[in-house]
């Protein structure tokens, strides 16, 4: 199965995707990130929270370097050699530019081809990469519902997309 996914239809700019290539995209999300219960705190409440420990910390501790470059860096390398990742489709349909007739994306699969509503893209998500390893097993990519969940079976052997 090839690694390349289309996106074609009615766009401005059909354009390919390499999901290999995602490992260094910063827009990709854990699963913790994706599928998390919504939670009633604010971004303000946790941001707050987060501001008041650091004080509290510096007057009780003193204040602290920064960390070492490398000690993070290090972290994030064991991160993404042992981490499950996903990645929002939205972004590539919007690149493509919808033509304004697009009503629907279509999912094109080895098998079969699944309609939605153009609307759906927004959450919809692409499993890429599994405990830190690419998808080949009827991959590259499984497309998951965000709000659906992670148990819920995925989308599998996607061939492309297209917007009609």
């Amino acid at each position: 199965m090839s690694q390349i996914i289309q996106v074609k239809g009615l766009v401005t700019f059909p354009i390919t995707i390499d999901p290999s290539v995602w490992i260094f995209d910063d827009r990709k999300k854990t699963s913790e990130e994706i599928f998390a219960p919504s939670q009633a705190k604010s971004e303000l409440e946790a941001y707050t929270k987060e501001v008041s420990k650091h004080w509290d910390r510096e007057l009780l501790e003193g204040a602290r370097l920064p960390e070492k470059q490398t000690e993070t860096k290090k972290f994030k390398k064991q991160e993404i050699l042992s981490g499950t990742f996903y990645m929002p489709l939205a972004p590539f349909i919007k690149n493509a530019e919808p033509l304004q007739d697009v009503q629907q994306i279509v999912i094109h699969t080895a098998n079969k081809e699944q309609v939605y509503p153009l609307s759906a893209v927004d959450e919809m998500v692409l499993l890429f990469c599994r405990d830190g390893k690419p998808i080949l097993d009827e991959g590259p990519i499984y497309l998951y519902f965000q709000s659906k969940g992670a148990d819920e079976p995925p989308i599998k052997s996607i061939t492309g997309f297209e917007l009609r």
